[in-house]
C-alpha cells in the first residue's frame, strides 16, 4: 500500500506519502513509438501536477510534455496482471498470484500540496423564464442575493479566496450573447455591477454558452496550481439558436460541452434554479461535468426551489472545492481509487460517500467528512492506495 498522510489547515496542506516503486517494474512500449501512431501523440501538454488535462481521452500527459500512451482500454497491450487505464496507461491489476506484498517494496516518497486556489466563472441563465417567480422573488433576483448580496452572498463572503468571473447568458444577438466580468480576487462588486446591469430575455443556449467559456479559460488561463471551475445556474432545458423549442437538440450540445469542458481540464458543476429541468438532465450534466464514466458513481447535482435552497446550494458547491479539496503531488489511477483507504481524524471514511479523488491528483471529501474537516482546528487526513495505483 502506498501511504499518503494530508495535513490540513485552512492556509495550508502538507502531504506525505510513502510509496510505490513496486520491484522491478514490468516496462511497455509507447504507442507513440509506433511506424503510424495515433493522432493526438506528441501534443505539447502541461506534466505539471493540477495543470489542464490538455490531452484527449485514452491519453496522458508525459514527464517531457508531450501526449503519450501505452495501451488502449481492451487492446490487449498491457498483458497479464496488468490493466489499461482511461488516460492510456498499464498498471497492475493485482491479480497475479504470488506478486510482492507492496509495502514490502515501496520505498518511501514525500508529497507535498498547498491547498487550492480555485478560478471560478459563473455561468448564469438570463433567458426570459428567469424573470417567473421563486419564493417571492424573480428567480435572476434570487440567484443575484444568493451571489453578491452584501451580508450572506457566497461571491461577498468568499471573494479573497478565489478568483471569481461571472458570464450571462441568453440568445441574444450574436447567439449566444455572454455578458461577462474577467475572474479575479476581490471581484464582488464587478459581478454585482454585471447582474445588476442586465435582465432576463430570450431562450437557453446553454451547450454554446458553455463552449464559450471553455474558450476563454483557455485564452485566459488560471494562475498556475489554480483549478479551473465553471458553476452552472440554469432554470430550464436548453435549447438552441437556431430553434428555442428544441431541446433535445440543445440537451445533447449541453452534455457535450461539459464532456468538452472536462477534457479540457475544467469542471463543471450544474444548479437547477426552480422545476423546469428534469432529473435525468442535471444528472447526465453532472456526471459529464465530472468525467463520471460507465460504472462510476453518479455525480451530485443541485436543484433549489426557493431562495434558501439557492444559497445553501451555492454555498455547498462553491465552499466545498475551497475548503475540502485536498491536492496531492502525485497521480492515482482513477479507476483503481476505490481500493484506497482514507481516514479523518483517525476515523475511516467510506469512498464515494465520503470521499472521491478528482482528476487523478486531487482528494474531495464530501458532505459530513467536509463539515468535520473544516471544522477541525488541527486535522488530520491520511490516504492508503494500493502500489499498482500510482501511475505518476
Amino acid at each position: 500500500m502506498q501511504r499518503l498522510s494530508l495535513l490540513s489547515s485552512f492556509a495550508f496542506v502538507s502531504i506525505l506519502g510513502a510509496a510505490a516503486g513496486c520491484g522491478g517494474p514490468k516496462q511497455f512500449t509507447s504507442l507513440c513509438d509506433a511506424d503510424t501512431p495515433p493522432a493526438a501523440c506528441n501534443t505539447p501538454c502541461d506534466p505539471a501536477p493540477g495543470a489542464p488535462a490538455a490531452c484527449p481521452g485514452g491519453f496522458h500527459c508525459s514527464p517531457d510534455g508531450l501526449c503519450d500512451a501505452t495501451c488502449t482500454q481492451g487492446g490487449g497491450q498491457c498483458g497479464q496482471g496488468h490493466v489499461c487505464t482511461s488516460d492510456g496507461r498499464c498498471v497492475d491489476d493485482g491479480s497475479v498470484v504470488g506478486d510482492p506484498e507492496p509495502d514490502a517494496n515501496c520505498p518511501a516518497v514525500h508529497f507535498t500540496a498547498m491547498q487550492t486556489i480555485p478560478s471560478i466563472t459563473l455561468l448564469i441563465d438570463r433567458s426570459g423564464s428567469m424573470n417567473d417567480s421563486i419564493g417571492g422573488k424573480t428567480r435572476y433576483q434570487a440567484v443575484r442575493d444568493a451571489l453578491v448580496d452584501n451580508t450572506n452572498g457566497v461571491v461577498t463572503n468568499l471573494q479573497s479566496k478565489a478568483y471569481f468571473g461571472a458570464a450571462l447568458f441568453s440568445s441574444d444577438n450574436p447567439c449566444p450573447r455572454l455578458y461577462a466580468v474577467p475572474r479575479s480576487m476581490n471581484n464582488r462588486n464587478g459581478i454585482a455591477s454585471l447582474i445588476n446591469g442586465q435582465g432576463p430575455g430570450g431562450n437557453t443556449p446553454t451547450g454554446p454558452s458553455i463552449d464559450q467559456v471553455v474558450a476563454d479559460f483557455a485564452a485566459n488561463p488560471p494562475p498556475q496550481g489554480s483549478p479551473p471551475i465553471i458553476v452552472l445556474a440554469t432554470d430550464g432545458l436548453p435549447n438552441t439558436c437556431n430553434n428555442g423549442n428544441d431541446t433535445n437538440t440543445g440537451q445533447t450540445l449541453s452534455v457535450n460541452a461539459a464532456k468538452a469542458a472536462y477534457t479540457a481540464g475544467i469542471r463543471l458543476f450544474i444548479l437547477g434554479v426552480g422545476n423546469g429541468i428534469n432529473d435525468q438532465h442535471l444528472q447526465a450534466m453532472a456526471n459529464a461535468g465530472a468525467g463520471v464514466q460507465a460504472g462510476m458513481a453518479n455525480a451530485p447535482y443541485f436543484l433549489a426551489n426557493s431562495p434558501a435552497q439557492l444559497q445553501t446550494a451555492f454555498d455547498t458547491i462553491i465552499g466545498g472545492v475551497l475548503s475540502c479539496e485536498l491536492m496531492i503531488s502525485g497521480t492515482i489511477d482513477q479507476a483503481q481509487a476505490a481500493g484506497g483507504t482514507v481516514t479523518l481524524n483517525g476515523a475511516p471514511l467510506q469512498f464515494g460517500t465520503d470521499w472521491e479523488l478528482v482528476n487523478g491528483n486531487t482528494i474531495r471529501l464530501l458532505g459530513a467528512a467536509c463539515t468535520t474537516l473544516k471544522s477541525s482546528p488541527n486535522p488530520m487526513v491520511d490516504a492508503a492506495f494500493p502500489c499498482g495505483a500510482i501511475v505518476q
